[in-house]
């Protein structure tokens, strides 16, 4: 159960609460009276927003107090500000967040605003244009996906698709992915071995990259393309010993033994794919359509690059899921949410959402921005023919509300690297992870109820 409605909330208690979750953690904070935007253009008001620097530019806060009438204060997005903010009941009025990972683990500790109300008289964002990968930021109490929306994604990829640069792939004399149809996980990684190169114990071109956002919910991914759940129904556990969860760790692993591509145990110098896939040292990266915002800008590169739908595993099923869906939500207590609501739908669906839309990095939440995205050349029109084609594929894939995503990659982090160096097998590493990850999740059950 959460605390009880007007308790006191001491930093202890909200570390505690935040303690099952690790470096993303936030505590139960007590409720207030909702005060429903009427679409105030504003009128000098200032709105507190937590977020990282390429979120809101200089330019783009200027443009935010000339549109309306609002001045934008940041604050440098950190959880452990983000905390001692929202327990001096002074939290900003919008909180950066990803919703595949962080909805259901702050809506779980009651401290997110139920926007529905707000989006119901909305003008902007009205509830029949927002995309389907919006219900990340939905939660029912049990299950993501579902229940009262508590944020929205500012623009979205389909996260296990890839590119593929087809130059590489002609001089390794490897055959193209079909444009429409899946490859299977395990010929990717078959190809991925015949594209890589190494000269001098050097790896000089990765053969591909297939890391996700984050390991827990890219592995929550792979579990559902073979055709099962890396959680239990009540996502108070987690189980790498089933055959599906099983064989998507199994993959992971020989994914990093075999040195194709970036991970914990051979790090990108570059610390993200972009640069690498840019110099040619990347025949194929699993970044999804917004790496195309970056494709784009290089009129060499992009003729060559080609967008492939996500993997499926010989004989799972067919997902296509967004692991991150980046964006931003309202915290309970934050003191001027009719003016942060403004800035809300200028930001998800007026000149900022256009600007984004028109260039490339990433999908438009709102199905009516869709035509902006960039489709002038050939190699567009291509690009986006498969994106369309595969967003038919979306589905939510639920996370745990128990254990933040953060957490759980520092524990898989501590673990895998004697697996994926060969000094222990699949099933260890699968008993080791269920016995140190079901630790975090019972201690964040008992803090959440």
């Amino acid at each position: 159960m959460h605390p009880r409605a007007g308790a006191s909330l001491s930093r202890r208690r909200f570390l505690a609460l935040s303690a099952a979750g690790g470096a993303t953690g936030a505590a139960a904070l007590s409720g207030c009276a909702m005060r429903v935007s009427s679409g105030v253009s504003g009128g000098g008001e200032t709105v507190t927003v937590m977020a990282k620097a390429d979120d809101f530019s200089p330019e783009l806060i200027r443009q935010a107090r000339k549109d309306l009438g609002v001045k934008i204060v940041t604050v440098r997005y950190d959880i452990t500000k983000l905390i001692g903010m929202m327990t001096n009941g002074a939290p900003p009025d919008l909180v950066r967040g990803v919703g595949a990972t962080d909805a259901p683990y702050f809506a779980a500790r009651d401290v997110m605003e139920d926007l529905d109300p707000y989006f119901a008289r909305s003008d902007v964002l009205r509830a029949g244009d927002l995309d389907p990968v919006n219900d990340l930021w939905r939660y029912d109490g049990r299950t993501q996906g579902k229940g009262p929306r508590y944020g929205m994604a500012k623009d979205f990829s389909q996260d296990s698709m890839f590119w593929y640069n087809t130059a590489l792939f002609d001089e390794a004399g490897v055959g193209h992915p079909p444009e429409t149809e899946p490859v299977t996980y395990e010929e990717w990684l078959e190809d991925a071995r015949r594209l890589t190169r190494r000269r001098n114990g050097q790896t000089t071109v990765f053969g591909g990259s297939y890391q996700g956002v984050l390991t827990p919910n890219l592995l929550a991914s792979l579990t559902a393309s073979a055709g099962g759940n890396l959680f239990t129904d009540d996502f108070s556990r987690i189980d790498f010993t089933t055959p599906e969860a099983r064989k998507a760790l199994a993959w992971y692993v020989e994914y990093g033994r075999s040195r194709v591509g970036p991970s914990i145990v051979q790090p990108d110098p570059n610390a993200w794919d972009g640069p690498t896939y840019q110099a040619g040292r990347m025949a194929m990266s699993n970044s999804g359509y917004w790496l195309g915002g970056l494709i784009n800008t290089d009129k060499k590169l992009a003729p060559l690059s080609r967008l492939a739908p996500a993997p499926l595993f010989a004989g799972g099923r067919r997902v296509s899921p967004c692991q991150a869906g980046t964006g931003f939500w309202m915290p309970k207590k934050a003191k001027n949410k009719d003016a942060a609501w403004r800035v809300f739908e200028w930001f998800f669906g007026e000149g900022p959402a256009r600007a984004r839309a028109s260039g490339g990095w990433g999908i438009p939440t709102l199905k009516s921005l869709r035509p902006l995205m960039p489709a002038r050349e050939d190699y567009q029109k291509r690009v986006l023919k498969v994106q369309n084609a595969e967003l038919r594929h979306f589905s939510v894939i639920a996370f745990t509300p128990y254990a933040s995503a953060d957490s759980l990659y520092a524990l898989f982090n501590q673990e895998a690297p004697a697996a994926m160096n060969g000094h222990m097998s699949v099933d260890t590493l699968a008993g080791r992870l269920n016995s140190v990850m079901n630790e975090q999740l019972k201690r964040g059950k008992e803090q959440v109820g």
